[in-house]
């Protein structure tokens, strides 16, 4: 997928270029960074950690997709209501949940349904579903391996080359648009994100998203090679401890599209498709994630984040949040991997065997806190990329619409809550720490 959207977004490879420098820049000023990233199994994964993100316009449509993920070993993780925004979707994050398989395939896809109750014209809503109703986005051929991987447990080999062959087809950009010039300006005029849902034949990648470990530099880089970047970067500002997530983009690319009552040269163009750039920060507890959301509620106010001073808003109102690894574990707010040291593991056959109690154990040196990373999404932040490329302003049409039960229905299984899965990483890792140092 890497390398099909590479060749269909050039631009990208030079994000890819440009993180990968940077990346190597800061493990050489930070070797402790590195040792971390080295221990934790995360230095592997940086050069190939991505994200995507889709569209999709029917319950089926999603359905679908959540069959193909699993059989790949990702599974909806979280929910989140973007009409908080201005966005008319609800969406999931696709991802593997084990550290294992985290560190072996980090890839993520953000996956959107169109929330066509949203759309105020009566007649343009009918219209879409009828427009949705009518297209097919995995060929029969790609259902009925999907329908064989499921009968069997998993694909036979024999089948894999063709699999990601009809998968790969699935998101690949499409340039003949499905509706005529009018169909698409009322969709656009409704929302341009439900424009590109409903105008093409399926949902292509709007974005790959590589992984850096100094986005503030990236967004400079962005700059200094020309690159149109995004004026903020989403997210908590910058920070000597890293938390949840930063993004930032390049503006969104004017594509030729040709409409189906295209005549000769005449040709239209659609803007969705962009490169985006995330660091990666340690996950937050639910209380740290509350205090999250106050901090950001004060800085972004009622003008939003569209204002000239929202950076030093933004930097003033986290203030409040506390900007040191031992404060973050102390106070509950954010998740912690305890990880014996190699004088920890050597000590489980001494003296030390009968150390008690996790603190004890940190100031004896025999286990070390290690940061446990945030693997989901921030729907502000997801929502503030999606306006930006999709005509700019944020918009403030919608109330909020959260309905996860109605979401959950057209996926056909529940989201996993991501608050559960990084509990269950520490708590696993103090298990293991009990079991070496209970004296047993």
């Amino acid at each position: 997928m890497s390398e099909m959207y590479r060749a269909e977004v050039p631009l990208y490879g030079d994000l890819i270029s440009l993180v990968s420098e940077i990346n190597q820049s800061v493990m050489d000023a930070f070797p402790d960074l590195k040792a971390r990233l080295e221990r934790s199994g995360e230095i592997a994964r940086l050069g190939v950690e991505r994200h995507g993100a889709i569209r999709v316009g029917t319950a089926q449509e999603l359905s679908n997709l959540r069959r193909i993920f699993a059989l790949m070993g990702m599974q909806p993780v979280a929910y989140y209501d973007l009409s908080i925004a201005g966005v008319p979707v609800h969406s999931t994050a696709f991802r593997p949940v084990e550290r294992s398989d985290l560190n072996a395939s980090p890839f993520r896809i953000f996956t959107s349904l169109l929330r066509l109750e949203l759309i105020e014209d009566v007649a343009l809503r009918d219209k879409a579903a009828a427009i949705l109703a009518g297209r097919q986005i995995i060929s029969d051929r790609g259902l009925e391996l999907v329908e064989i991987a499921e009968e069997k447990n998993g694909l036979p080999l024999e089948h894999k080359d063709e699999f990601l062959q009809e998968v790969l087809n699935v998101f690949r950009w499409h340039p003949n648009a499905i509706v005529d010039h009018e169909t698409y300006r009322n969709l656009h005029d409704a929302h341009r994100l439900i424009a590109d849902v409903v105008s093409f034949k399926g949902p292509h990648i709007n974005h790959l998203t590589p992984s850096t470990l100094d986005i503030d530099a990236a967004q400079e880089g962005m700059k200094q090679r020309g690159i149109s970047a995004k004026s903020v970067i989403e997210g908590p500002p910058a920070r000597k401890v890293p938390i949840l997530l930063r993004q930032t983009s390049f503006t969104a690319l004017e594509e030729v599209v040709c409409f189906t009552d295209d005549t000769g040269d005449a040709q239209g163009t659609h803007t969705a498709r962009f490169g985006e750039i995330e660091q990666r920060g340690i996950a937050l507890t639910p209380a740290g994630r509350t205090l999250y959301d106050q901090c950001l509620a004060e800085a972004r106010g009622a003008s939003g984040s569209t204002s000239e001073d929202y950076a030093e808003r933004l930097q003033r109102a986290f203030a409040h949040f506390p900007d040191d690894m031992e404060i973050l574990r102390k106070q509950g707010l954010a998740y912690f991997r305890y990880v014996p040291t190699a004088e920890g593991l050597n000590a489980t056959q001494s003296d030390h065997k009968g150390t008690q109690g996790v603190d004890k154990l940190l100031e004896a040196g025999l286990i070390v806190a290690e940061p446990i990373l945030y693997e989901d999404f921030l729907p502000v932040s997801a929502a503030g990329i999606f306006q930006s490329n999709l005509g700019g302003a944020e918009q403030r049409s919608y109330d909020a619409q959260a309905s996860q039960d109605t979401f959950e229905a057209a996926l056909g299984v529940p989201v996993l809550d991501p608050f559960v899965l990084y509990q269950q990483l520490q708590d696993e890792s103090l298990a293991e720490v009990e079991r070496l140092f209970s004296g047993g």
